[in-house]
């Protein structure tokens, strides 16, 4: 399978749910067509340009507008910490066979073994299937290494490629929720879904009992 992620660095196995793992060091992720790698300060200028994009702007949270200082903000402070701290996991997407940065994933912490999946792609790229088989490996690396029971999702009402992209990877829809995200200082409602390591195929940390039909 295109998205069944194959990390070259050893990850740690699942951990209990209630507890935080290890501290994680960044690792790479690749796919058939693609390396998921840490961002590093050299990726400024990319990322910068990148999120011109309208598109990305208004639908994710990244400020707008967005400067060369919020490019370099991302790379040299939150991403870091976010490693450092156990909190939020951001890779950077390029082609294995070589090519610039074409996307952003991240993986941030609801804490109880529970974590969210964000995801931005260059508008040029889009159409291509890149972001399916980059979510479906993160998902399958938060299953597997950290111990994650249950991956949620979330998209501001109207932005039709995101969901589009959590459904072809196999997340539930679960509703809207009223004012269920913030972005650029204002409560948005938001459809939301989310993913188990069952619908992967793969084993919970912790036993699941669905309620049962009557």
């Amino acid at each position: 399978m295109g998205g069944r992620c194959r990390p070259t660095r050893k990850v740690f196995a699942s951990a209990p749910a209630a507890h935080h793992n290890p501290r994680m060091e960044p690792i790479t992720l690749t796919t058939d067509r693609l390396r998921l790698r840490t961002f590093v300060p050299e990726d400024a200028d990319v990322v910068y340009a990148i999120c011109q994009d309208p598109a990305i702007r208004r639908w994710s949270v990244v400020p707008d507008p967005y400067t060369r200082q919020d490019a370099e903000f991302f790379l040299n402070r939150l991403v870091p910490d976010g490693w450092r701290d156990d909190t939020e996991y951001a890779f950077a997407v390029e082609p294995l066979a070589g090519g610039p940065l074409l996307a952003a994933v991240s993986l941030s912490s609801r804490g109880m073994g529970v974590w969210e999946v964000g995801y931005w792609l260059a508008g040029e790229h889009r159409g291509s299937g890149y972001m399916t088989e980059t979510v479906r490996a993160v998902a399958h690396w938060a299953f597997t290494g950290l111990g994650c029971t249950r991956l949620l999702w979330r998209a501001e009402i109207g932005n039709a490629g995101s969901r589009a992209v959590a459904e072809r990877v196999g997340f539930v829809l679960e509703g809207a929720q009223r004012a269920g995200l913030t972005n650029k200082g204002t409560l948005r409602d938001a459809w939301t879904g989310a993913l188990l390591p069952s619908d992967f195929g793969l084993p919970s940390p912790l036993p699941y009992l669905p309620v049962r039909e009557a």
